[in-house]
């Protein structure tokens, strides 16, 4: 078997955004690195689909914390605001409910008290609590869980010294008893205002009513650093590292998969293709699925206690995306949009525990021609509809259901969002199921978020980064460490990079920015 020398590359398998930032991480600091990506296009669901002047983003259409963007482009001396146009969205969703009402929620936070005390009094002063317990949360989160390699909550921790009286404050203040479902009904009272905040975790994919309370801190996230667009759409983020990638020598290999992960003596040596290329390599890092690069990619390794931790964690969900080119635009809407089911506790239940489609969805919509023009022709809009679903399950068959589905999918848009006309202002059309998600990305069973956020202990966790069962191999992307959403994509494939930088021996060009 070839062994890799001090020439050999460090293996990117996966062109996703954690798979980008880890590239970039790397070539920054003097390593050289390929990059291997079995699709023939590089960015993963950061994908776009073009057809009659429409422009749709396929995949992430928010964009917050931009800031972990700095920082991958800081590692090469390059300033983001030279590679992205990001614009600042304000509102930043707009929510409607079955009973016509709507609610914008906004950066500034007095406005949104005053407009939540409007629908139920009380509910403001709850509204500004929540947003300083989540300010509390996300401090703590960038102390003990961002940055760095962490698998569970003990890997937060250095015993010997952090671990003090102001530590177990932290600890206590993570409210591990509790749920993001509870922390918001402890203080907000109107439903429609705990339905909006609940979508939350639409980031994560999982149920407000399991996800753990520190998924609180999202709110201040987003509240704290914005929603934001790059114009040219969230598909101009994996361009310009694809471009920063090249310009710091980075090589590409789009349209090679990969069959295993080559390993001696414990390490990872390198990667075979499906073509029976072996590439030797320094290290590997994986941007595919965390759990499918173990049970797939990795040979020769005891990995009983990978499955026994994350194996039996259910996969998030999946979803139906619908995307429409329309000869008009609906001024009414934001630039993204909530249209909220009726019923959420019976929509959570439905994806959620009896692993079926929602009958009454809610729809979130982009409808991004308000902001870029560009993406449709002249008084038209490229409009994205997304509703979650449950993850593949056994029977279901996505070519016979997804027809009906759509169609429940429109009625709900006439319905409660004021798109009236919509079927007959329809001039392109494309969609995804979950089994064309599950086959264009390989996630596990279709899951959109890799690992559901789901328990009030272990919920916030995902696999480590630096992969314990394997020396050499790292873990990146949405189904790593710290989960999924592009910000923290992006930053699983800094901090796995930073692990294999730290990990191996030094380079003559290397730098390192401390976390």
């Amino acid at each position: 078997m070839t062994s890799p020398d001090a020439a050999s590359p460090i293996v990117v398998i996966g062109a996703g955004l954690g798979g980008l930032a880890a590239a970039c991480t790397l070539a920054a600091r003097g390593h050289a690195v390929t990059v291997c990506e079995a699709n023939d296009w590089l960015g993963g669901k950061a994908a776009e689909w073009r057809s009659s002047g429409y422009r749709f983003d396929m995949g992430p259409t928010i964009l917050t914390v931009p800031r972990v963007l700095e920082r991958i482009f800081g590692e090469a001396d390059v300033k983001m605001a030279d590679r992205l146009d990001l614009r600042r969205l304000d509102p930043q969703w707009r929510c409607f409910f079955e009973d016509g009402t709507r609610i914008d929620l906004c950066d500034d936070i007095d406005a949104m008290v005053r407009r939540l005390d409007e629908l139920c009094t009380g509910d403001g002063d709850g509204y500004r609590n929540l947003i300083t317990a989540s300010q509390k949360l996300h401090e703590i989160s960038e102390r003990f869980f961002f940055w760095k390699s962490v698998g569970g909550v003990m890997d937060t921790l250095d015993l010997g010294t952090t671990f003090n009286a102001a530590t177990l404050r932290d600890v206590l203040a993570l409210r591990m008893d509790s749920t993001l479902g509870r922390e918001i009904r402890r203080r907000i009272r109107d439903r429609r205002t705990v339905q909006m905040l609940d979508h939350f975790t639409q980031y994560v994919g999982s149920n407000p009513l399991q996800a753990p309370a520190v998924l609180t801190s999202i709110a201040h996230m987003q509240v704290n650093d914005g929603v934001w667009y790059p114009m040219g759409g969230t598909r101009a983020v994996p361009k310009a590292l694809v471009d920063l990638a090249r310009e710091l020598g980075v090589v590409f290999r789009p349209g090679t998969r990969i069959k295993r992960i080559l390993q001696q003596h414990g390490r990872a040596t390198g990667i075979e293709t499906t073509h029976g290329e072996i590439i030797p390599a320094r290290a590997v890092v994986s941007n595919m699925d965390s759990v499918r690069t173990m049970r797939e990619l990795v040979e020769g390794v005891d990995t009983r206690r990978f499955e026994r931790q994350w194996g039996r964690r259910r996969p998030a969900c999946s979803g139906v995306v619908l995307y429409l080119g329309l000869d008009r635009a609906y001024d009414h809407l934001a630039h993204h949009d909530f249209v909220f089911s009726g019923n959420p506790e019976e929509e959570f239940d439905a994806i959620y525990k009896r692993g079926v489609p929602a009958e009454d969805p809610t729809c979130y919509l982009a409808a991004p021609a308000r902001t870029d023009p560009a993406v449709a022709p002249p008084g038209g809009e490229a409009l994205y509809v997304l509703v979650h679903t449950p993850y593949i399950r056994r029977g279901q068959n996505w070519h016979e259901m997804f027809p009906h589905y759509r169609q429940v999918i429109l009625d709900k848009l006439k319905r409660c969002a004021g798109l009236t006309d919509i079927e007959a202002r329809i001039r392109v059309e494309h969609h995804l199921t979950p089994l064309d998600i599950h086959n264009r990305y390989s996630p596990l069973r279709g899951a959109i978020y890799g690992l559901a956020s789901h328990g009030r202990l272990n919920g916030a966790f995902k696999p480590a980064n630096r992969a314990r069962e394997l020396d050499g191999l790292y873990l990146a992307g949405g189904a790593a460490h710290p989960g999924a959403g592009m910000p923290m994509a992006l930053m699983s494939g800094w901090i796995a990079a930073d692990c294999a930088d730290h990990d191996l021996p030094a380079v003559n060009a290397g730098k390192r920015i401390q976390a």
